[in-house]
Protein backbone atom coordinates (compact mmCIF):
# COMPACT_ATOMS: atom_id res chain seq x y z
CA UNK A 1 0.00 0.00 0.00
CA UNK A 2 2.85 2.34 0.86
CA UNK A 3 4.48 1.54 -2.47
CA UNK A 4 1.28 2.33 -4.39
CA UNK A 5 0.89 5.57 -2.47
CA UNK A 6 4.45 6.57 -3.32
CA UNK A 7 3.88 5.81 -6.98
CA UNK A 8 0.73 7.92 -7.01
CA UNK A 9 2.65 10.80 -5.49
CA UNK A 10 5.34 10.49 -8.17
CA UNK A 11 2.87 10.19 -11.04
CA UNK A 12 2.30 13.97 -11.59
CA UNK A 13 6.07 14.51 -11.70
CA UNK A 14 6.53 11.67 -14.19
CA UNK A 15 3.73 13.03 -16.38
CA UNK A 16 5.26 16.51 -16.24
CA UNK A 17 8.59 15.27 -17.57
CA UNK A 18 6.92 12.98 -20.10
CA UNK A 19 4.75 15.78 -21.51
CA UNK A 20 7.45 18.43 -21.57
CA UNK A 21 8.64 18.91 -25.14
CA UNK A 22 12.42 18.76 -25.55
CA UNK A 23 14.06 22.07 -26.36
CA UNK A 24 15.00 22.48 -30.00
CA UNK A 25 18.67 22.73 -30.79
CA UNK A 26 19.61 26.29 -31.73
CA UNK A 27 21.68 27.37 -34.71
CA UNK A 28 23.27 30.53 -36.03
CA UNK A 29 21.48 32.07 -39.02
CA UNK A 30 23.03 34.79 -41.16
CA UNK A 31 20.74 37.42 -42.64
CA UNK A 32 20.36 40.90 -44.08
CA UNK A 33 17.34 42.94 -42.99
CA UNK A 34 17.61 45.89 -45.40
CA UNK A 35 17.64 45.29 -49.17
CA UNK A 36 16.26 47.09 -52.23
CA UNK A 37 15.27 45.98 -55.72
CA UNK A 38 13.62 47.28 -58.88
CA UNK A 39 10.39 47.40 -56.85
CA UNK A 40 11.66 50.77 -55.55
CA UNK A 41 15.09 52.37 -56.02
CA UNK A 42 17.31 49.31 -56.30
CA UNK A 43 18.75 48.47 -59.72
CA UNK A 44 18.22 44.72 -59.95
CA UNK A 45 15.49 42.09 -60.18
CA UNK A 46 14.51 40.37 -56.90
CA UNK A 47 15.41 36.96 -58.31
CA UNK A 48 19.00 37.98 -59.07
CA UNK A 49 19.33 39.55 -55.62
CA UNK A 50 18.05 36.50 -53.77
CA UNK A 51 20.27 34.24 -55.84
CA UNK A 52 23.32 36.30 -54.82
CA UNK A 53 22.54 36.23 -51.10
CA UNK A 54 21.77 32.52 -51.14
CA UNK A 55 24.98 31.72 -53.05
CA UNK A 56 26.97 33.78 -50.52
CA UNK A 57 25.80 31.65 -47.60
CA UNK A 58 23.04 33.82 -46.15
CA UNK A 59 20.10 31.99 -44.59
CA UNK A 60 17.58 34.85 -44.70
CA UNK A 61 16.95 38.15 -46.43
CA UNK A 62 14.28 40.79 -45.91
CA UNK A 63 13.51 42.58 -49.17
CA UNK A 64 12.48 46.00 -47.85
CA UNK A 65 11.61 48.28 -50.72
CA UNK A 66 10.32 51.79 -50.06
CA UNK A 67 6.61 51.98 -49.28
CA UNK A 68 5.77 48.77 -51.15
CA UNK A 69 5.45 45.04 -50.51
CA UNK A 70 6.20 43.79 -54.04
CA UNK A 71 2.53 43.02 -54.65
CA UNK A 72 0.37 43.73 -57.66
CA UNK A 73 1.51 44.68 -61.14
CA UNK A 74 4.57 46.82 -61.79
CA UNK A 75 6.43 47.34 -65.05
CA UNK A 76 10.02 48.57 -64.81
CA UNK A 77 11.69 50.55 -67.58
CA UNK A 78 15.26 49.27 -67.88
CA UNK A 79 17.86 51.99 -68.18
CA UNK A 80 19.44 52.33 -71.63
CA UNK A 81 22.99 52.18 -70.28
CA UNK A 82 25.05 49.13 -71.11
CA UNK A 83 25.34 47.89 -67.50
CA UNK A 84 21.61 47.62 -66.93
CA UNK A 85 20.89 46.31 -70.41
CA UNK A 86 23.52 43.62 -69.85
CA UNK A 87 21.87 42.88 -66.52
CA UNK A 88 18.55 42.35 -68.27
CA UNK A 89 20.12 40.00 -70.81
CA UNK A 90 21.65 37.99 -67.98
CA UNK A 91 18.27 37.84 -66.23
CA UNK A 92 16.52 36.72 -69.44
CA UNK A 93 19.11 34.05 -70.15
CA UNK A 94 18.98 32.76 -66.57
CA UNK A 95 15.18 32.55 -66.21
CA UNK A 96 13.97 32.26 -69.80
CA UNK A 97 11.15 33.74 -71.85
CA UNK A 98 8.51 31.68 -70.08
CA UNK A 99 9.37 33.45 -66.80
CA UNK A 100 10.41 36.92 -68.00
CA UNK A 101 7.55 39.09 -69.27
CA UNK A 102 8.85 42.08 -71.22
CA UNK A 103 7.88 44.45 -74.01
CA UNK A 104 8.78 47.75 -75.66
CA UNK A 105 6.89 50.91 -74.83
CA UNK A 106 5.89 53.57 -77.37
CA UNK A 107 9.33 55.17 -77.08
CA UNK A 108 11.09 51.89 -77.80
CA UNK A 109 12.26 51.43 -74.23
CA UNK A 110 12.47 47.93 -72.77
CA UNK A 111 9.96 47.30 -69.98
CA UNK A 112 9.86 44.27 -67.70
CA UNK A 113 6.99 43.10 -65.52
CA UNK A 114 8.41 42.53 -62.04
CA UNK A 115 7.73 39.29 -60.23
CA UNK A 116 5.87 39.61 -56.94
CA UNK A 117 6.98 38.35 -53.54
CA UNK A 118 4.61 35.38 -53.82
CA UNK A 119 6.05 34.47 -57.24
CA UNK A 120 9.79 34.67 -56.61
CA UNK A 121 9.98 33.23 -53.07
CA UNK A 122 9.08 29.75 -54.33
CA UNK A 123 12.26 29.72 -56.42
CA UNK A 124 14.61 30.12 -53.48
CA UNK A 125 13.11 29.17 -50.13
CA UNK A 126 14.21 25.86 -48.62
CA UNK A 127 13.39 24.54 -45.17
CA UNK A 128 16.23 25.42 -42.76
CA UNK A 129 18.33 26.58 -45.70
CA UNK A 130 16.98 29.90 -46.99
CA UNK A 131 14.13 32.23 -46.07
CA UNK A 132 12.80 35.43 -47.64
CA UNK A 133 10.99 37.69 -45.18
CA UNK A 134 8.38 40.16 -46.39
CA UNK A 135 9.36 43.66 -45.30
CA UNK A 136 8.79 47.33 -46.06
CA UNK A 137 10.92 50.40 -45.61
CA UNK A 138 8.33 52.89 -44.42
CA UNK A 139 9.74 56.03 -45.97
CA UNK A 140 8.65 59.33 -44.47
CA UNK A 141 10.10 62.72 -43.68
CA UNK A 142 9.74 66.05 -41.92
CA UNK A 143 10.96 69.41 -43.21
CA UNK A 144 13.30 67.72 -45.65
CA UNK A 145 14.72 65.25 -43.14
CA UNK A 146 14.64 61.60 -44.30
CA UNK A 147 12.87 59.45 -41.68
CA UNK A 148 12.96 55.79 -42.60
CA UNK A 149 12.11 52.64 -40.69
CA UNK A 150 11.88 49.00 -41.65
CA UNK A 151 9.03 46.69 -40.71
CA UNK A 152 10.21 43.07 -40.89
CA UNK A 153 7.66 40.28 -41.37
CA UNK A 154 4.98 42.83 -42.20
CA UNK A 155 1.65 41.36 -43.31
CA UNK A 156 0.06 44.37 -44.97
CA UNK A 157 1.52 47.54 -46.41
CA UNK A 158 1.64 50.50 -44.04
CA UNK A 159 1.31 53.97 -45.50
CA UNK A 160 3.76 56.59 -44.25
CA UNK A 161 1.88 58.38 -41.48
CA UNK A 162 3.52 61.81 -41.42
CA UNK A 163 3.39 64.10 -38.39
CA UNK A 164 4.24 67.50 -36.98
CA UNK A 165 7.82 66.78 -35.89
CA UNK A 166 10.59 64.22 -36.38
CA UNK A 167 9.57 62.34 -33.25
CA UNK A 168 5.88 62.43 -34.12
CA UNK A 169 6.51 61.06 -37.63
CA UNK A 170 8.67 58.22 -36.30
CA UNK A 171 6.31 57.42 -33.45
CA UNK A 172 3.26 57.42 -35.71
CA UNK A 173 4.92 54.86 -37.97
CA UNK A 174 6.16 52.73 -35.08
CA UNK A 175 2.66 52.72 -33.63
CA UNK A 176 1.21 51.48 -36.92
CA UNK A 177 3.69 48.61 -37.08
CA UNK A 178 2.96 47.60 -33.49
CA UNK A 179 -0.77 47.95 -34.12
CA UNK A 180 -0.56 45.53 -37.05
CA UNK A 181 1.42 43.15 -34.88
CA UNK A 182 -1.23 43.24 -32.19
CA UNK A 183 -4.13 42.88 -34.62
CA UNK A 184 -2.61 39.99 -36.58
CA UNK A 185 -0.89 38.21 -33.70
CA UNK A 186 2.16 37.91 -35.94
CA UNK A 187 5.58 39.12 -34.70
CA UNK A 188 6.50 42.17 -36.78
CA UNK A 189 9.73 43.97 -35.97
CA UNK A 190 10.19 47.71 -36.55
CA UNK A 191 13.68 49.14 -36.67
CA UNK A 192 14.99 52.66 -37.21
CA UNK A 193 17.18 53.00 -40.30
CA UNK A 194 20.42 55.01 -40.61
CA UNK A 195 19.67 57.85 -38.12
CA UNK A 196 22.62 59.88 -39.44
CA UNK A 197 21.38 59.79 -43.05
CA UNK A 198 20.92 63.47 -43.80
CA UNK A 199 21.39 63.81 -40.02
CA UNK A 200 17.63 63.50 -39.90
CA UNK A 201 17.28 61.76 -36.53
CA UNK A 202 19.05 63.14 -33.47
CA UNK A 203 19.95 61.44 -30.22
CA UNK A 204 17.12 63.25 -28.45
CA UNK A 205 14.69 62.06 -31.13
CA UNK A 206 15.77 58.47 -30.57
CA UNK A 207 15.50 58.81 -26.79
CA UNK A 208 11.93 60.08 -27.11
CA UNK A 209 10.65 57.02 -28.97
CA UNK A 210 8.38 54.45 -27.37
CA UNK A 211 8.16 50.81 -28.42
CA UNK A 212 11.27 50.85 -30.63
CA UNK A 213 13.95 48.31 -29.71
CA UNK A 214 16.18 48.14 -32.81
CA UNK A 215 18.23 50.53 -34.91
CA UNK A 216 21.09 50.34 -37.38
CA UNK A 217 24.41 50.85 -35.65
CA UNK A 218 25.98 50.03 -39.02
CA UNK A 219 24.45 50.62 -42.46
CA UNK A 220 26.37 49.80 -45.65
CA UNK A 221 25.15 52.74 -47.74
CA UNK A 222 27.99 55.20 -48.49
CA UNK A 223 26.01 58.34 -47.53
CA UNK A 224 24.60 57.44 -44.10
CA UNK A 225 27.44 58.82 -41.92
CA UNK A 226 27.82 55.94 -39.46
CA UNK A 227 30.87 57.73 -38.06
CA UNK A 228 29.14 61.10 -37.72
CA UNK A 229 31.16 64.29 -38.22
CA UNK A 230 32.52 67.24 -36.28
CA UNK A 231 29.06 68.20 -35.00
CA UNK A 232 27.22 64.84 -34.96
CA UNK A 233 28.01 61.77 -32.90
CA UNK A 234 28.56 58.36 -34.46
CA UNK A 235 25.80 55.78 -34.44
CA UNK A 236 27.84 53.68 -32.02
CA UNK A 237 28.11 56.52 -29.50
CA UNK A 238 24.42 57.24 -30.09
CA UNK A 239 23.65 53.60 -29.24
CA UNK A 240 25.22 53.88 -25.79
CA UNK A 241 23.61 57.24 -25.06
CA UNK A 242 20.20 55.88 -26.04
CA UNK A 243 20.60 52.97 -23.64
CA UNK A 244 21.73 55.16 -20.75
CA UNK A 245 18.50 57.14 -21.18
CA UNK A 246 16.33 54.07 -21.81
CA UNK A 247 17.46 52.33 -18.63
CA UNK A 248 16.83 55.46 -16.60
CA UNK A 249 13.31 55.56 -18.03
CA UNK A 250 12.70 51.86 -17.44
CA UNK A 251 12.59 51.01 -21.17
CA UNK A 252 14.00 47.85 -22.76
CA UNK A 253 17.44 48.51 -24.19
CA UNK A 254 18.02 49.40 -27.84
CA UNK A 255 19.61 46.61 -29.90
CA UNK A 256 22.10 47.31 -32.68
CA UNK A 257 21.82 45.94 -36.23
CA UNK A 258 24.22 45.84 -39.15
CA UNK A 259 22.62 45.93 -42.61
CA UNK A 260 23.54 46.33 -46.26
CA UNK A 261 20.84 48.77 -47.39
CA UNK A 262 21.74 47.44 -50.84
CA UNK A 263 20.72 49.45 -53.91
CA UNK A 264 23.45 48.91 -56.49
CA UNK A 265 24.23 45.53 -58.02
CA UNK A 266 26.01 46.48 -61.25
CA UNK A 267 28.72 48.85 -59.97
CA UNK A 268 30.92 48.04 -56.99
CA UNK A 269 32.98 50.33 -54.79
CA UNK A 270 32.99 52.90 -52.05
CA UNK A 271 30.59 55.19 -53.91
CA UNK A 272 27.93 52.50 -54.30
CA UNK A 273 25.48 50.82 -51.95
CA UNK A 274 26.54 47.20 -52.41
CA UNK A 275 25.60 43.84 -50.96
CA UNK A 276 27.69 41.96 -48.41
CA UNK A 277 28.78 44.77 -46.11
CA UNK A 278 26.70 44.23 -42.96
CA UNK A 279 24.50 41.51 -41.51
CA UNK A 280 23.14 39.94 -38.35
CA UNK A 281 23.86 36.49 -36.95
CA UNK A 282 20.81 35.23 -35.06
CA UNK A 283 20.85 32.30 -32.61
CA UNK A 284 17.43 30.72 -33.03
CA UNK A 285 15.78 27.31 -32.88
CA UNK A 286 14.52 27.36 -36.47
CA UNK A 287 14.69 29.33 -39.68
CA UNK A 288 11.36 31.13 -39.75
CA UNK A 289 10.40 34.76 -39.20
CA UNK A 290 8.71 34.12 -35.84
CA UNK A 291 11.72 32.32 -34.33
CA UNK A 292 14.19 34.84 -35.72
CA UNK A 293 12.30 37.86 -34.39
CA UNK A 294 11.75 36.28 -30.98
CA UNK A 295 15.47 35.48 -30.76
CA UNK A 296 16.42 39.03 -31.70
CA UNK A 297 14.00 40.48 -29.19
CA UNK A 298 15.73 38.32 -26.57
CA UNK A 299 19.10 39.76 -27.66
CA UNK A 300 20.30 36.43 -29.07
CA UNK A 301 22.19 37.86 -32.01
CA UNK A 302 25.16 39.96 -32.98
CA UNK A 303 25.87 42.40 -35.80
CA UNK A 304 28.85 41.93 -38.11
CA UNK A 305 30.77 43.32 -41.05
CA UNK A 306 32.94 40.22 -41.33
CA UNK A 307 33.92 38.82 -37.92
CA UNK A 308 32.32 35.49 -36.99
CA UNK A 309 31.81 34.41 -33.39
CA UNK A 310 32.08 30.75 -32.41
CA UNK A 311 30.51 31.29 -29.00
CA UNK A 312 28.49 34.04 -27.36
CA UNK A 313 26.78 33.52 -24.03
CA UNK A 314 25.90 35.24 -20.78
CA UNK A 315 25.48 33.39 -17.52
CA UNK A 316 26.40 33.96 -13.87
CA UNK A 317 26.87 37.67 -14.69
CA UNK A 318 29.65 36.81 -17.13
CA UNK A 319 29.66 37.71 -20.84
CA UNK A 320 31.79 35.26 -22.83
CA UNK A 321 32.83 35.68 -26.45
CA UNK A 322 34.85 33.30 -28.61
CA UNK A 323 35.95 34.38 -32.07
CA UNK A 324 36.06 31.97 -34.99
CA UNK A 325 39.54 33.13 -35.94
CA UNK A 326 41.17 33.05 -39.36
CA UNK A 327 44.82 32.14 -39.90
CA UNK A 328 47.08 35.18 -40.05
CA UNK A 329 44.39 37.52 -38.70
CA UNK A 330 44.53 39.20 -35.30
CA UNK A 331 41.57 40.41 -33.26
CA UNK A 332 41.02 43.04 -30.60
CA UNK A 333 38.06 42.39 -28.30
CA UNK A 334 36.84 45.38 -26.31
CA UNK A 335 34.22 45.22 -23.59
CA UNK A 336 32.48 48.59 -23.71
CA UNK A 337 30.24 49.68 -20.89
CA UNK A 338 28.76 52.39 -18.75
CA UNK A 339 29.28 52.75 -15.03
CA UNK A 340 26.30 53.64 -12.88
CA UNK A 341 26.01 57.37 -12.34
CA UNK A 342 28.20 58.14 -15.38
CA UNK A 343 26.80 59.65 -18.58
CA UNK A 344 29.17 58.16 -21.13
CA UNK A 345 30.51 54.78 -22.17
CA UNK A 346 34.11 53.64 -21.92
CA UNK A 347 36.31 50.70 -22.89
CA UNK A 348 36.45 48.62 -19.71
CA UNK A 349 38.73 45.86 -20.92
CA UNK A 350 40.61 44.87 -24.07
CA UNK A 351 42.21 41.58 -25.07
CA UNK A 352 43.80 39.99 -28.12
CA UNK A 353 42.72 36.46 -27.11
CA UNK A 354 40.23 34.57 -29.28
CA UNK A 355 38.15 33.68 -26.21
CA UNK A 356 37.48 36.17 -23.46
CA UNK A 357 35.03 36.87 -20.66
CA UNK A 358 33.93 39.89 -18.70
CA UNK A 359 32.08 39.90 -15.41
CA UNK A 360 29.29 42.46 -15.16
CA UNK A 361 29.56 43.77 -11.62
CA UNK A 362 26.98 45.75 -9.65
CA UNK A 363 28.63 49.07 -10.46
CA UNK A 364 27.99 48.71 -14.19
CA UNK A 365 24.84 49.84 -15.97
CA UNK A 366 25.44 47.72 -19.07
CA UNK A 367 28.22 46.11 -21.09
CA UNK A 368 28.54 45.14 -24.74
CA UNK A 369 31.40 43.68 -26.74
CA UNK A 370 33.04 44.96 -29.91
CA UNK A 371 35.51 42.88 -31.91
CA UNK A 372 37.81 44.54 -34.44
CA UNK A 373 39.81 42.42 -36.86
CA UNK A 374 43.09 43.18 -38.60
CA UNK A 375 41.47 41.94 -41.81
CA UNK A 376 40.30 44.60 -44.22
CA UNK A 377 36.73 44.52 -45.46
CA UNK A 378 36.44 43.55 -49.10
CA UNK A 379 34.37 46.63 -49.98
CA UNK A 380 34.26 49.14 -47.11
CA UNK A 381 32.56 52.50 -46.72
CA UNK A 382 33.65 55.59 -44.78
CA UNK A 383 36.72 54.82 -42.65
CA UNK A 384 35.21 51.60 -41.34
CA UNK A 385 37.75 49.52 -43.23
CA UNK A 386 38.27 46.58 -40.84
CA UNK A 387 35.94 43.65 -40.28
CA UNK A 388 34.04 44.07 -36.99
CA UNK A 389 31.30 42.58 -34.83
CA UNK A 390 29.08 44.01 -32.10
CA UNK A 391 27.24 42.02 -29.44
CA UNK A 392 24.10 43.33 -27.80
CA UNK A 393 24.27 45.22 -24.48
CA UNK A 394 23.75 43.29 -21.26
CA UNK A 395 22.40 45.28 -18.33
CA UNK A 396 22.58 44.98 -14.61
CA UNK A 397 19.99 46.60 -12.36
CA UNK A 398 19.84 50.37 -12.59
Amino acid sequence: MKTLKALLLLLPLVLTFACKAPEKEKNWYKGNLHTHSYWSDGDEFPEIIMEWYKDQGYQFVALSDHNTLADGEKWKVISDDSLHQAGFEKYLKKYGVEWVNYKLDSAGRRMVKLKTYDEYTALFEENEEFLIIKAEEITDGFEGKPLHMNATNIQKKIEAQGGGSVVEVLQNNIDQVLKQREETGVPIMPHINHPNFGYGISLNDMISLKGERFFEVYNGHPTVHNEGNETHISTEEMWDQINIAYLKDGKPMMQGLATDDTHHYHSKGKAWSNAGRGWVMVYADSLNAVSLIHAMEAGDFYASTGVTLKKLNFENNKLTVEIDGEAGVTYSTSFVGVRKGVDNSEVLSTTEALESSFEITDDLLFVRCKVTSSKLQDNPIENLIYEMAWTQPISGTY
